[in-house]
C-alpha cells in the first residue's frame, strides 16, 4: 500500500512555479544541520571527490536530463541552427572593430586577422560539433567538459559561462541604446537617466532593460516561435551586410571610389599587428558555442548540427574577411575612424546616405545576439543546475512552453541589473581570455575523448596521453610568450615548434584510438585538435600581457561599449 502511495506521488505532475528548500538544497548535506556538519569535516575527501571524478555520456543524455522534469521540445531542423549561427555571430562587431584594428594594429591586413581569428573559430566549431552529435544536451562546453575532464575543469567552466552570460548580455543591451541613441541623431547619452550616483554608476539605462526583457520573453515564450523571428532579423542584417559588405559593395566602392594605393603598405604594423588584430577580432565570432546548446531541442541532431555550426560559420567567415578587404580598399587605414569606420568610408565616397543603414544593420545584428544569446545562455544554466552546482529549481522546464523559464529569468535578472546601472568600462573582465581558454580547453577534451575511455585504455597508454597533452600544451604558451617578447626572433620557435609537432605525432603514433564518432567526426585527429590548443593559446597570448592583469571591459569590447561615440 505504502509503495503503491509512493508510485502515485511519483507520477503526479509537480507545478512548476513551486519555491520549496528541496528545489534549492536538495543534497543530503543540507537535509539537517546533522548532515552539514558531518559533510563539513570530510571537506578533504569531498573535494578529491569532485577533483577526480567524471559524468559519462549517458548520465548527461538521460539522468541529468529528468532533472528538468520536463523535456525541451524537438523542434529545431538545420535551416533554424544556421540563422541562429548568424544570429549569435553577426553583431555589431564586425561594423565597429574592423576599423578600430584597421587603423591601430594591422593597416590592409586586417582581412589576414579575420582569416587567422576565423580559422581558429572553424577549428574550435568541429570540435563543438562532434561533442554536439554525441552528447546532445543542453549543457555544451560544461557538459562535454564534465565527461572528459570531470567536474572540476566543468566547476571553472560554469563559472566563465555564467559570467560571460550575465556580462556579455549586459554589454550587448548597453550598446544597444548607443547605436539607437545614434540613429535617432540625439546627444550620447540622451536616453539614458542622468543621477548623482558614482561616476561609471551614474547613467541609468531602462532602454537595455526593457531589450532585454523583450529579448527573454521571445525566448521564455517558445523555441520554434523564437526561431521565426530570428529568421525575420538575421535575414534582414544578412541583406544589409551582403549588399554593403560583399562583392557589390566591393565592385562600386572598392574600384570605383577607392585609390588602390589605400592597400600599400599592406603590413604597416608587421606580423604582430596582423595577430593582435586577429585576438581582438576573435570576439567577432564569438556566439557560435550557443549552437551548440540547441542540440537537446533539435530534431536530428547527427544531420542538422554539422549543417547548421559549419555551414553558418564558414558563410561568415567569407562576409567578414570581403568587409575587412572592402573597407581597406575602400580607405587608407590611417584615415579610417575607429568608432565609425564604414559610416565614414561610405560618406567619403559620396554615399552618406548609406551610414544610416549601416547603424540600422549593426542595431538588428546585436538584437538577434541577445535573442539568441537568451536562449543558449539559459541553456547553459539549466545544465549547470542539472549538475547541482547551482539550485536544481533553474534547471525546471516549463511543461507547456518546453523552456527553462527559471534559468532564463535569473540570467536576465542579473544582466539586467548590471545593464541598468553599469557603464561597464569600470568593470573589470577576461572575456576574450576566458573563451579562448573554454575553446582550447574542449580541444583538449575531443583529445581525451578519443584516446582515453574509463576501464578500456591501459594506465601506461594514460600517462602517454597525459605527457604528449602536457608538451602540447606547454610549447604552444611557449611558442606564444616567445612570439611577445620577441616577434622578430626565430631561434625559440626551433625548440617549441618541434616540440608541439614531436607531441602531436606521437598521440598519433604511439596512442590507438579508443573511441570513434558514431555518425561525424573531427577530421585528421589529433592534428587538427592539437592545432586548435596552439592556435587558442597564441591568440591569448596576442592579447598582451595587461590583459592577463588588469582587463577593462572597453579593452575586451572595444567598439561594442563605445558604440556610444559612434559619429552619424
Amino acid at each position: 500500500m505504502g509503495s503503491s502511495a509512493k508510485m502515485s506521488d511519483e507520477v503526479q505532475p509537480r507545478s512548476y512555479w513551486r519555491w520549496s528548500k528541496q528545489d534549492f538544497y536538495p543534497e543530503e548535506s543540507f537535509q539537517n544541520w546533522d548532515s552539514y556538519r558531518s559533510a563539513l569535516s570530510q571537506i578533504s575527501s569531498r573535494f578529491k571527490d569532485r577533483l577526480l571524478s567524471r559524468s559519462d555520456d549517458a548520465n548527461e543524455i538521460g539522468e541529468l536530463r529528468k532533472r528538468s522534469e520536463n523535456d525541451m521540445k524537438r523542434c529545431l531542423n538545420w535551416w533554424d541552427l544556421t540563422w541562429f549561427g548568424f544570429g549569435s555571430v553577426i553583431g555589431a562587431g564586425i561594423f565597429v572593430l574592423t576599423g578600430q584594428e584597421a587603423h591601430d594594429h594591422a593597416g590592409p591586413a586586417i582581412v589576414l586577422s579575420y582569416v587567422a581569428s576565423g580559422l581558429s573559430a572553424m577549428l574550435s566549431v568541429f570540435c563543438y560539433t562532434e561533442f554536439a552529435i554525441e552528447i546532445p544536451v543542453a549543457g555544451g562546453s560544461f557538459a562535454y567538459l564534465r565527461v572528459e575532464l570531470g567536474d572540476f575543469a566543468a566547476f571553472i567552466t560554469a563559472a566563465n559561462i555564467l559570467l560571460e552570460s550575465i556580462l556579455g548580455g549586459a554589454a550587448v543591451a548597453r550598446s544597444w541604446t548607443s547605436y539607437f541613441t545614434s540613429l535617432l541623431d540625439r546627444p550620447t547619452n540622451s536616453l539614458r537617466i542622468h543621477t548623482n550616483l558614482t561616476n561609471g554608476y551614474n547613467l541609468l539605462d531602462p532602454i537595455a532593460v526593457g531589450v532585454l526583457t523583450i529579448a527573454s520573453t521571445l525566448a521564455m515564450i517558445s523555441t520554434q516561435k523564437t526561431s521565426y523571428f530570428n529568421w525575420i532579423a538575421s535575414a534582414i542584417n544578412t541583406i544589409v551586410i551582403f549588399w554593403y559588405g560583399c562583392d557589390l559593395f566591393v565592385i562600386i566602392a572598392g574600384f570605383a571610389h577607392a585609390n588602390t594605393s589605400n592597400m600599400t603598405p599592406f603590413l604597416p604594423f608587421g606580423a604582430k599587428g596582423v595577430f593582435q588584430a586577429a585576438a581582438i577580432v576573435y570576439f567577432a565570432y564569438g556566439g557560435f558555442d550557443n549552437i551548440a546548446t540547441m542540440a537537446e531541442e533539435t530534431r536530428n541532431p547527427s544531420r542538422d548540427i554539422p549543417m547548421g555550426l559549419l555551414g553558418s560559420m564558414s558563410i561568415i567567415t567569407v562576409i567578414y574577411c570581403l568587409m575587412a578587404l572592402a573597407l581597406s580598399m575602400m580607405q587608407k587605414y590611417t584615415s579610417i575612424d575607429p568608432n565609425a569606420a564604414y559610416s565614414v568610408a561610405f560618406e567619403n565616397v559620396g554615399m552618406k546616405w548609406a551610414k544610416y543603414l549601416v547603424a540600422l544593420g549593426a542595431l538588428k545584428g546585436m538584437t538577434t545576439v541577445l535573442l539568441v544569446g537568451a536562449l543558449g545562455q539559459a541553456r547553459y544554466t539549466t545544465h549547470i543546475a542539472r549538475a547541482h552546482m547551482i539550485p536544481p529549481w533553474f534547471a525546471l522546464v516549463h511543461p507547456k512552453t518546453g523552456t527553462p523559464i527559471n534559468a532564463t529569468l535569473f540570467i536576465t535578472v542579473c544582466s539586467a541589473c548590471v545593464a541598468f546601472f553599469s557603464s561597464l568600462d569600470v568593470l573589470a573582465s577576461l572575456l576574450s581570455i576566458s573563451t579562448l581558454f573554454i575553446f582550447m580547453m574542449m580541444a583538449v577534451a575531443l583529445l581525451v575523448r578519443r584516446y582515453y575511455v574509463r576501464g578500456n585504455t591501459p594506465r601506461t597508454n594514460l600517462w602517454k596521453l597525459v605527457i604528449f597533452l602536457l608538451i602540447i600544451i606547454a610549447s604552444s604558451m611557449g611558442t606564444s610568450a616567445y612570439w611577445g617578447l620577441n616577434p622578430n626572433g626565430w631561434v625559440g620557435y626551433t625548440i617549441t615548434l618541434p616540440l608541439w609537432f614531436l607531441a602531436t605525432l606521437g598521440i598519433s603514433v604511439f596512442l590507438p584510438k579508443q573511441r570513434m564518432p558514431k555518425v561525424w567526426g573531427v577530421p585528421l585527429v589529433p592534428w587538427l585538435p592539437s592545432l586548435s590548443i596552439a592556435t587558442n593559446l597564441f591568440l591569448m597570448g596576442s592579447l598582451g600581457y595587461k590583459a592577463f592583469i588588469s582587463v577593462k571591459f572597453e579593452e575586451v569590447l572595444p567598439q561594442e561599449v563605445e558604440a556610444s561615440k559612434v559619429v552619424l
